[in-house]
């Protein structure tokens, strides 16, 4: 099933056993003050997945969180550098594994659901399968949060096509090859957007199985900040369609610049047909200089079109340098 066929999500199944080409699996918990949740979130994932390695990435923690997650038995590892798009860049450099499940450390995902979704991965040879939360408590997906995230996923639909129905998840399962080929460059919680985008330029089969989504434990803080991160987000998808799209992207700039510049011309050709006079000398000059802008900004965009298909031709043989999901050869 590829991006482009996804239905609605599936509901998560928990199966008996997993396959045994699943071959190693690595649970990645990026976390930052969560004293109180950690313990639990590697406990049920210990639980859920026995033969998965479970990492805790700790991003200069100021509480408890390292011992918790220590004495629960995760592997401890540190990131110095702020920011969940760090985190998931030393996490995907650092681990070695075939298989590779993103979770938050704040336990409001449902750990129950990570068998169905590593199946799901191995059975239909997918590369990503997005946990899409539902919930009923108000506390755990808030409206605002719900609007937000289903703009940001119709954004990105619009412009790089059919996405995913909760593009902003934290709970995903990744297979070997597309982990190795993503180029992370987000800083913050808009590295969702970035893991969505790079499934969709490279038409990799992903998809999605619903999950349960609960609110935090009692003492617990979310790091989200709904306008700062939502506004990020939206700059990292303008970002990503220039750097992706960039023929589209240039496109759009010299339309609007030859826009303004036909605009403005307009009286000044009325006025040279009735007259044979050109009296604004100054707005002719402007007129001149959008047009020649717009010409650059699209001669712009097909050179850059050029250069970034070549790029992506460069992600796709690192993606097809490794082994595809339920293709593990273990050791």
């Amino acid at each position: 099933m590829t991006i482009s066929e996804a239905s609605a999500p599936k509901r998560a199944a928990m199966p008996a056993d997993l396959p045994t080409e699943a071959g190693r699996i690595a649970v990645l918990v990026p976390c930052y003050n969560e004293e109180v949740a950690v313990g639990h979130v590697v406990k049920a994932f210990r639980a859920a997945l026995p033969q998965a390695a479970v990492y805790v990435f700790d991003n200069n923690s100021k509480d408890r969180t390292i011992a918790v997650a220590l004495e629960a038995g995760a592997e401890v590892r540190h990131v110095t550098t702020q920011g969940k798009g760090n985190v998931v860049r030393r996490m995907f450099a650092d681990i070695d594994a075939d298989i590779y499940l993103l979770v938050d450390g704040d336990d409001t995902y449902d750990a129950a659901s990570a068998p169905a979704m590593v199946e799901a991965l191995l059975k239909d040879h997918l590369d990503m399968v997005v946990g899409c939360r539902t919930s009923d408590e108000q506390a755990a997906y808030r409206p605002g949060h719900r609007f937000g995230n289903a703009l940001l996923t119709n954004m990105v639909a619009m412009i790089f096509g059919r996405t995913f129905t909760d593009m902003l998840s934290g709970y995903r399962v990744f297979s070997r090859r597309f982990v190795k080929s993503f180029p992370a460059i987000s800083d913050g919680f808009e590295i969702e957007t970035e893991l969505t985008v790079h499934a969709l330029q490279l038409i990799m089969p992903c998809g999605e199985i619903s999950t349960p989504y609960g609110s935090r434990r009692q003492g617990s803080a979310s790091k989200l900040n709904t306008y700062r991160d939502g506004w990020r987000i939206i700059l990292t998808i303008l970002q990503l369609l220039r750097l992706e799209m960039p023929l589209r992207f240039f496109s759009a700039v010299a339309g609007a610049l030859a826009l303004a510049s036909i605009l403005l011309a307009i009286p000044l050709i009325v006025t040279y047909v009735e007259t044979g006079l050109v009296p604004r000398l100054p707005t002719a000059i402007l007129v001149t200089g959008l047009m020649i802008l717009a010409a650059l900004n699209l001669t712009s965009g097909f050179i850059l079109d050029n250069v970034t298909r070549g790029r992506r031709e460069m992600r796709h043989l690192f993606y097809l340098n490794h082994r595809g999901p339920g293709d593990q050869v273990t050791k």
